[in-house]
């Protein structure tokens, strides 16, 4: 035989041995695994049954928390409602006082003596010592009326222009 065929044949003897242990390796893996699966199995079986116990609790549990959480906020819903709800009317009331004060001072005040405020009482001396000037009065009837002097009135008044007296204006009487 030549030198070829001698070097296959002896080659041949080591594949066919090699086959077994890698045949044996895999058994004895497969068997390991299954091992492992079977324990794997038992555990996931006890877990299974104590996880199916606590399901309807938490499941209770998580319906109670929603059914509170709704009604919560249904609550502040109103709540917030109510709030916003008075806001709006005193912003209401506030904004009708405002016209009602812009409208009071867009009218013109009314005339003294005219249908509107009783006119202040003129040709009468006031508690306070002032005059009020009635219509026809000059500043030497007022010191007649008194019986004070003209300079006395003048000197009480400073700035006060004789000949420009108007009715109701008021003016300090000396005292006698």
């Amino acid at each position: 035989m030549d030198t070829l065929s001698r070097d296959s044949n002896s080659s041949g003897s080591v594949l066919p041995l090699v086959g077994v242990i890698a045949g044996g390796l895999a058994l004895v893996l497969s068997i390991v695994a299954l091992v492992k699966l079977s324990t794997l199995q038992k555990t996931v079986g006890e877990h299974t049954e104590a996880i199916s116990s606590k399901i309807p609790a938490l499941e209770a549990s998580v319906s109670a928390a929603s059914a509170k959480a709704e009604t919560d906020i249904k609550g502040l819903r109103t709540g917030i409602q109510t709030a916003l709800d008075q806001v709006g009317n005193e912003i209401g009331t506030i904004n009708a006082k405002l016209t009602k004060m812009e409208e009071a001072m867009k009218k013109p005040a009314p005339a003294p003596g005219k249908g509107g405020a009783a006119a202040a009482p003129t040709g009468v001396l006031n508690a306070d010592g002032t005059y009020s000037v009635a219509p026809g009065d000059t500043i030497s009837k007022i010191a007649k009326k008194f019986a004070v002097k003209v300079d006395a009135i003048e000197a009480e008044n400073p700035g006060l222009d004789p000949t420009k007296l108007k009715v109701g204006q008021k003016i300090h009487i000396p005292k006698k």
